[in-house]
């Protein structure tokens, strides 16, 4: 996996760079659409053999928006309206780079939970936490329209802790036990292609 550790490093950096103006440009709408609150949202999440470690994004509910619960369905109504786009447009990730690049997170894996899901990880479902957290992987490219699917349920904190949440455990473990760079490699074109 030293190759993954040195693409990530490496790619990432690369980003940040080019996309820098582009970063800029969000800024900006961000202060115009969105004047009160940070723009930056900094969240606890369980990394690479369960360490802790804050998550950079941009922000895209309103500034209390964790009193809300850890599920954010769509429609949620602490969704600002910029938000909708940066969230659907999954550039509020962008600066997850900075997580890559110095080393909390890798291009490919599971999405980092937030504390409390971690724990619930019994068994061989464990060898989850061996990986370093993704900014796509399996799970995410089988769950990108998740707020849409949480929305239609009548409860959505139930349906993602007894539902989706499991499923995710179940395709990351196969991620961990199945990985390779070309698998990589495909998470990434249908990540962006797809």
């Amino acid at each position: 996996m030293i190759i993954k550790y040195i693409f990530d490093r490496l790619f990432s950096l690369i980003l940040l760079v080019v996309l820098s103006p582009v970063m800029l440009v969000i800024f900006i709408l961000h202060k115009i659409k969105m004047p009160k609150g940070s723009f930056l949202y900094r969240q606890v999440r369980v990394g690479k053999d369960a360490k802790l470690f804050r998550i950079f994004k941009i922000r895209t509910l309103v500034d209390d928006s964790e009193l809300g619960g850890s599920v954010t369905v769509a429609g949620d109504e602490r969704i600002l309206p910029f938000g909708k786009w940066l969230r659907d447009s999954k550039v509020d990730t962008f600066f997850e780079l900075i997580n890559i690049l110095i080393g909390d997170m890798s291009f490919v894996g599971p999405r980092p939970d937030v504390p409390g899901y971690a724990d619930k990880l019994e068994g061989d479902d464990r060898v989850i936490l061996k990986l370093r957290p993704g900014l796509t992987g399996p799970a995410s490219i089988k769950y990108r329209h998740e707020g849409k699917i949480l929305a239609e349920q009548d409860d959505p904190q139930r349906y993602n802790d007894e539902v989706i949440w499991p499923d995710k455990v179940k395709i990351n473990k196969d991620y961990y036990e199945n990985w390779s760079v070309w698998r990589d490699i495909s998470i990434l074109w249908e990540t962006i292609f797809g």
